[in-house]
């Protein structure tokens, strides 16, 4: 919809509302809403239930735009078309008003798009807030059948079923109902992530107000009536009996019977299966009982089904694409969830809840530049959007733009006080910025909302810590353990003990040791090894990077073995990149149903975790031009030294991936040499680019049309210094998870050491790996240069020290 026709639209919607706001309040109370509903369908006779049913679920639906005591605002009223609830052009010409030197109304085909869009309509409509020809024939009905003009009731005989289906629910409510509320009362929630999602409603389920129990005898006895109930309606002609299975499926799904309502929608697919509407309902309902594998399928086929009837069912498409994507999301799948939430944003300009989802799934994947735009976008269609305020926020901060970023959260605290992802997030970037005690409250905010979320209790304790309230935070540590009982929370408790201990025993001791954790960061060139066995400092802090990204992407243990199982699966056509030359790029989304497949061990969330990390380093740097392809038997080389199995298999598999990705097949054990420099580059400049490839070009950069065997590119492979020699490295790290060195702590953390320790020959203080990559050292400990021995285990230590012990003896017996 372009702008003018939707300030047209606007408009029109504000001389409705100054038409029936007779006080002048700014707001549409229950009478005035009553006369407005009543005036714009003069052929309809309402009785007073039909009424109040129509406002009650009115009111209720539009909650947040409800201005006490003035009733529902100008804001509200533009919502409720905006959603589909009436037509604006024939609403107002129902009330015969005008606009003054105003252009021809836009057509009801363009004004009904964005309502379809915003409430996953079944049928296109051009009805007003109630369409004569939808008037619920009972005041019994389900509530939906009151309110929504796109219920899609066509046939007499549905009402009675759903007029006893509504019996069948009433007495199983009050025989549940109060065991309903005790399990309320005493729930726990586990949500750590409170945003409401700004889905469709239809899939939104955030909110349930009643659990209930189906494991109980009164809910057997429902499933039994229940069953006899649609026995009646497959009695009918086939289209009756879709009529009532689809009817009977919306009121169970209102009542958030989901299982039930599934099992209507469903039948409803038998009858009629290339019609859109039951898969579209069978796959809300399937992502309200957690089965989002389901969901998306019959998404997918409920999306197959709109684009093969032509324009039947063009309204309905943004929204097939927006409930796809969430069901995406919910698989870990955000590439492809961002690829449906862009084309309902194309299909409907106006969808802002597609822009906001299209936003934090950007930023979910890291791609902070393009997640700003498309919140700001949602926000700009709907300012008072706290949740896409939050979300913006978020991705200023991780731009770095905090002063931003804190008036982006600030709004979505005006907006709703109780944001908690608002909240939460503002005291993040506070404790980033060292605010600490403004970030205390932030966490203490969230906990008067979420009183069990062991996050924000824990890091409530990190900034009080920084506050240096040092017995509160022990408190707030107390209560995260007890809240979770998680290793991180006790990890964190014992090591504070440890630390109130060391200071303690330093105080009364006057010994040397730094335990207030001062150190000094003194130049690599200060730090000799001992023996070649010892790592170079730079190598092990680029080692240790490499290592933190293998384990949150999971890579490690993903077996190679089935890297190159996948690589030889895949089948991808050729296709042609802007040099000409023809490779097997793939889009993102494709790469990332790859990744998964590699990586299905893993949760949804975990995934997700580990397609950001791989999209914020690898493909980052693979499609620096932004084309969202990217090469696929490079990206197959690129993670094969991160998984696990043999190091001289992972380097074999490397070499495959070459050989795979070249388009002559008849040279199938020689590749390119510039392809294997290439690589090289491209390696070293995702897993070391502090050391930029520059130089390595400039050594490289000669073109040599040559083939190489696999024992010439290892040689190149394993080159220490323009190669990936680092890899040894990394492997050493992979071990060193598993092994401790007994009562041995680092001198400048204090953390037990777990891996490698690096002892200092003149001063005997030990460091684990991270603190030697970084070249810290105990202040009280200051000297010309320091000799580092690294020790793999305890055991080597022991010998090391006895060959010493031996050698010394030695020496004194030889002495005179």
């Amino acid at each position: 919809m372009s702008s003018a026709a939707r300030n047209l639209r606007a408009e029109k919607v504000r001389r409705i509302f100054e038409r029936f706001d007779s006080n002048g309040d700014g707001g549409l109370n229950r009478e005035e809403m009553a006369a407005l509903v009543v005036a714009v369908n003069p052929r309809v006779k309402f009785s007073d239930e039909q009424i109040s049913a129509i406002l009650d679920e009115v009111f209720r639906t539009y909650s947040d735009f409800i201005d006490q005591p003035a009733g529902l605002t100008l804001h509200g009223l533009l919502r409720t078309y905006d959603d589909g609830a009436g037509d604006v052009d024939r609403d107002f010409d129902a009330l015969s008003l005008s606009l003054p030197h105003s252009p021809s109304p836009s057509s009801p085909s363009a004004t009904s798009v964005a309502a379809a869009v915003l409430s996953a309509a079944d049928d296109p409509s051009t009805s007003s807030i109630v369409d004569p020809s939808f008037i619920p024939k009972r005041a019994s009905a389900a509530p939906w059948a009151s309110s929504s003009p796109n219920h899609g009731i066509a046939f007499d005989s549905t009402w009675p079923l759903l007029d006893d289906l509504e019996i069948l629910v009433k007495r199983l409510r009050s025989k549940q109902i109060q065991k309903s509320s005790s399990d309320n009362n005493n729930g726990n929630n586990n949500f750590d992530s409170f945003s409401e999602a700004g889905w469709s409603r239809e899939i939104d389920h955030a909110d349930r107000r009643f659990h209930w129990d189906e494991s109980s005898a009164d809910y057997t006895v429902f499933v039994k009536e229940l069953t006899a109930l649609r026995g009646r309606a497959d009695a009918a002609g086939r289209d009756e009996a879709f009529d009532a299975h689809m009817a009977i499926g919306r009121s169970l799904y209102e009542h958030h019977l989901f299982r039930e309502a599934l099992n209507s929608f469903r039948r409803a697919c038998e009858l009629v299966p290339t019609d859109v509407r039951p898969h579209f309902r069978a796959g809300t309902a399937l992502y309200a009982l957690g089965r989002h594998g389901e969901a998306k399928e019959e998404f997918l086929l409920a999306l197959e089904a709109a684009e093969a009837s032509g324009n039947q069912w063009a309204q309905l498409l943004p929204q097939i694409h927006v409930n796809l994507g969430i069901s995406l999301e919910g698989e870990g799948m955000v590439l492809n969830a961002c690829e449906h939430y862009r084309e309902a944003a194309i299909l409907c300009p106006t969808h802002f809840r597609a822009l906001k989802l299209l936003g934090s799934a950007l930023f979910g994947v890291g791609e902070y530049r393009a997640a700003e735009k498309a919140l700001e976008e949602a926000v700009f269609l709907r300012p008072d959007y706290a949740d896409a305020h939050c979300d913006l926020g978020s991705a200023l901060h991780a731009m770095g733009e905090d002063e931003r970023a804190i008036q982006e959260f600030q709004k979505a605290i005006d907006l709703k006080p109780g944001h908690v992802d608002a909240l939460y997030n503002l005291g993040g970037l506070l404790m980033d910025a060292g605010r600490f005690a403004r970030a205390s409250e932030m966490y203490t905010r969230v906990l008067a909302v979420r009183p069990n979320s062991w996050r924000a209790q824990l890091n409530k304790a990190v900034a009080l810590l920084g506050a240096s309230e040092n017995e509160e935070a022990k408190k707030a540590l107390k209560e995260a353990f007890k809240m979770t009982k998680r290793l991180e929370v006790y990890d964190a408790i014992a090591h504070l003990k440890m630390l109130h201990k060391k200071r303690k025993h330093s105080k009364g001791s006057g010994s040397g040791v730094d335990s207030e954790g001062e150190f000094l960061v003194v130049d690599a060139s200060k730090f000799k090894r001992i023996g070649r066995k010892t790592t170079l400092r730079q190598d092990l802090a680029n080692a240790l990077e490499i290592r933190a990204f293998q384990r949150l992407t999971r890579l490690d243990h993903c077996d190679i073995e089935q890297l190159k199982k996948e690589m030889s699966e895949t089948n991808v056509p050729l296709s042609y990149s802007g040099s000409g030359a023809p490779v097997k790029s793939i889009r993102k989304a494709g790469l990332e149903m790859i990744l998964q497949k590699l990586l299905q061990f893993l949760k949804a969330e975990t995934f997700q975790g580990s397609v950001k990390a791989v999209n914020e380093k690898i493909l980052s740097v693979m499609d620096a031009s932004g084309s969202g392809r990217v090469d696929l038997g490079i990206f197959f080389a690129v993670i094969a030294p991160l998984c696990s199995g043999p190091t001289d298999r992972r380097k074999r598999v490397v070499f495959d991936a070459l050989l795979w990705r070249q388009t002559n097949e008849g040279r199938g054990t020689l590749v390119r040499r510039n392809d294997a420099i290439s690589y090289i580059k491209l390696l070293r400049a995702v897993y070391i680019p502090s050391h930029g490839v520059s130089d390595m070009m400039e050594l490289h950069g000669e073109s040599d049309p040559s083939m190489i065997s696999f024992s010439e590119f290892l040689e190149i492979f394993n080159d220490q210094d323009w190669g990936f020699g680092i890899l040894s490295t990394l492997v050493k790290l992979e071990i060193g998870d598993r092994i401790r060195h007994g009562k041995h702590t680092c001198s400048i953390c204090q953390y037990p050491i777990i891996g490698s320790r690096f002892r200092e020959a003149r001063q005997h203080f030990s460091l684990c790996n991270r603190c030697y990559s970084e070249g810290k050292v105990p202040s009280a400990f200051k000297q010309e240069e320091y000799r580092f021995k690294e020790y793999g285990s305890e055991t080597e230590a022991i010998k090391d020290k006895c060959t010493c012990f031996t050698l010394n003896s030695k020496s004194t017996e030889s002495d005179p």
